[in-house]
């Protein structure tokens, strides 16, 4: 009896380590495909106080001298690093938009030690997808699952580069699943306890098949270090927009022109709800899709295209994978009883970092431009009263060869070289005429008053 005791207190962990999970073989084989992207961002330094031109024997002189601060550089190049993976053997990557946002400069670092410059095919704020392409070919690729597939507990592994630190895996579970995060409308993420840090941004999550079933985007954390909770962004959603970022440099997405709020136990009681269910309407846009269709304030859209709305996070979704111009039955409460209206789906403006990473085609409203480091906007009609200009520009962002050149966010440009431009379209087509390297003069209205700033063109 006692030999047979020892016997199975041997066998016992044998037995126990067979079942733990082998992460070996992903690591090996999935590791190749994933990247670190690092990134260069020219930064202006605010300019500390100036010494007074004084000559050296006044008596301030010294004073100033000695107990003034010295102006520091006014342009220091900032770095950050994220990681991202390889989805097609010619060279296409996946990452966060927030790793590669206002970047200068993108490298793109392979697993066999080869650095490649990198460029932004788009980008799509909303959704943290960004699309990079580098040169090369015969590339290894990761493989898409199927993130509805995961269930809570599965085990799943992240690679990527925490603080810098190339190839890392962490392992963990699946926490959870369809998340909501602030801010963040468009995205069920899939929460895990996965040790992600900063750096792991933009890289994949596997499941146990060697399958990337999300992208590592965010963290919660108190300290700015991994606390435990983890968010990734489900592949299925990153590759849709991926595929739209890939095919026309944007991503469509539908409105229905409301705003809307969560349902309380108290408010589905007093709308004579059996449960707190639905997205709550608190204003609708006027002349938009849902007031044309007959929806008002205080109903409770319950279904949308068929699908049911849970809760006043899951309707963003909904809408917003609906193609523009569809028409879709939409089920409401009101009055305690339930309406069917049919509604034509609008489209979603899209954001400052999809335009700015547009590729080709002719400025749109808001479009911003990259190449020449501003993000620009037409100005509307009632800015050009209030600003007193006829035509002109308007600069929401400025980066890189913009800022080295002094344009600053909310300067309007009126003229390249004295050809007026009246919307960012004639900004484009103003510049396009002159050669990369030719320093033209902007046309700037500032503070309400104009001034001529030179702008060297370096086509980047």
């Amino acid at each position: 009896m006692r030999r047979l005791f020892y016997l199975l207190a041997l066998i016992a962990p044998v037995a126990t380590a067979a079942q733990l999970p082998d992460f070996t073989e992903i690591a090996e084989k999935q590791g190749a495909a994933v990247v670190n992207v690092s990134t260069t961002q020219t930064v202006r330094n605010p300019l500390l106080p100036q010494i007074p031109n004084l000559p050296e024997d006044d008596p301030f002189y010294e004073f100033f001298r000695r107990f003034m601060p010295r102006p520091g550089p006014r342009e220091f190049q900032s770095n950050s690093l994220g990681s991202g993976f390889i989805i097609s053997s010619d060279g296409y990557i996946l990452t966060n938009a927030h790793v590669v946002s206002a970047a200068d400069e993108i490298t793109v670092k392979l697993n066999d030690k080869r650095e490649l410059k990198a460029k932004v095919i788009g980008a799509d704020r909303r959704t943290d997808i960004a699309v990079l392409k580098i040169d090369a070919t015969g590339l290894p690729a990761v493989k898409f699952g199927d993130p509805g597939r995961l269930k809570v507990g599965e085990w799943v592994v992240a690679i990527g580069s925490p603080f810098g630190f190339e190839n890392t895996v962490t392992a963990g579970i699946v926490s959870a699943k369809g998340r909501s995060l602030p801010q963040e409308n468009f995205v069920p993420f899939i929460q895990t306890d996965v040790a992600v840090n900063p750096g792991n941004s933009g890289g994949p999550l596997f499941n146990m098949r060697g399958e990337v079933v999300g992208i590592n985007s965010q963290i919660y954390s108190r300290t700015g270090g991994f606390m435990g909770l983890s968010f990734a962004i489900p592949i299925d959603v990153a590759n849709d927009i991926a595929q739209q970022l890939r095919s026309a440099g944007k991503v469509t997405r539908g409105k229905i022109g409301v705003v809307i709020q969560p349902i309380t136990k108290e408010l589905a009681e007093s709308f004579g709800l059996a449960k707190p269910t639905g997205a709550l309407v608190n204003s609708v846009e006027k002349g938009g899709p849902a007031d044309k269709a007959g929806i008002e304030s205080g109903d409770v859209i319950l279904k949308f295209n068929g699908k049911t709305v849970g809760s006043s996070e899951d309707l963003p979704r909904i809408v917003g994978a609906t193609k523009p111009g569809s028409r879709v039955a939409v089920q409401v409460w009101r009055n305690k009883a339930t309406r069917d209206f049919q509604v034509v789906v609008g489209e979603l403006q899209e954001d400052r970092a999809a335009r700015q990473a547009r590729r080709g085609g002719k400025p749109q409203q808001g479009e911003s431009t990259s190449r020449y480091g501003m993000a620009l906007t037409d100005l509307s009609e009632a800015q050009r009263k209030e600003l007193k200009v006829s035509g002109g520009v308007l600069v929401e962002d400025a980066q890189g060869a913009a800022m080295r050149a002094g344009i600053r966010r909310g300067d309007v440009i009126l003229a390249v070289n004295n050809q007026d431009v009246r919307s960012v379209e004639q900004f484009v087509q103003a510049m396009g005429q002159f050669e990369k390297g030719r320093v033209v003069a902007l046309l700037v209205r500032r503070a309400g008053n104009s001034l001529y700033i030179p702008y060297r063109i370096d086509g980047n």
